[in-house]
């Protein structure tokens, strides 16, 4: 059990550090990284290998501490928001799929694809809560722009990388995994 828990933090700490660095892919350009979201990959890898309770931390503290040491993503509103978006995203792939007990790539996709629209939800109500707290708008239209058409290119990556690297995870037997894809 203990080497378990050891192995569950040394591999969520192994992604929160892939949270801090992936973004550099991106030239710290900020339309790149809304594009595609390379803080998001690790933590959907995170709750996924080690447990939505893992993910859902390292999905809270990475874009804080990310803006706290490098002032990207700006911590209001959007570290903040994504905070709350990257916890909901960690909390939600793992625990669906941890549900079912015949887990399978369409499982993987079940609970991915719920998480990316709750996340983006949660993500958007933050941002409005947020922006209209300082009298800013944020209508319906900002919304969908920045949650969904703006994001497509991240969307596509985390749905052909996320069940990829799970099922070689699982079939190479990397890390034992709990959650096994039969």
């Amino acid at each position: 059990m203990r080497s378990s828990t050891t192995r569950k933090i040394t591999l969520s700490a192994m992604f929160f550090s892939l949270c801090i660095v992936l973004p550099f892919l991106t030239g710290q350009i900020p339309g790149i990284g809304s594009m595609l979201l390379p803080m998001h990959i690790p933590v959907l890898l995170c709750s996924y290998i080690c447990g939505w309770e893992y993910g859902a931390v390292v999905g809270f503290f990475a874009p804080i501490i990310r803006s706290l040491i490098f002032s990207m993503p700006p911590l209001f509103p959007d570290a903040v928001s994504m905070a709350f978006e990257l916890t909901t995203y960690g909390l939600l792939a793992g625990f669906i799929y941890a549900l079912f007990k015949n887990r399978n790539i369409s499982t993987v996709y079940l609970s991915l694809i719920a998480s990316m629209i709750a996340g983006r939800i949660v993500w958007g109500g933050v941002q409005f809560i947020l922006l209209s707290s300082i009298g800013n708008a944020f209508t319906f239209g900002i919304f969908f722009t920045r949650a969904f058409a703006n994001a497509i290119p991240g969307i596509i990556v985390q749905l052909v990388v996320i069940p990829s690297v799970i099922a070689v995870v699982d079939k190479l037997n990397i890390v034992p995994f709990k959650n096994k894809i039969n």
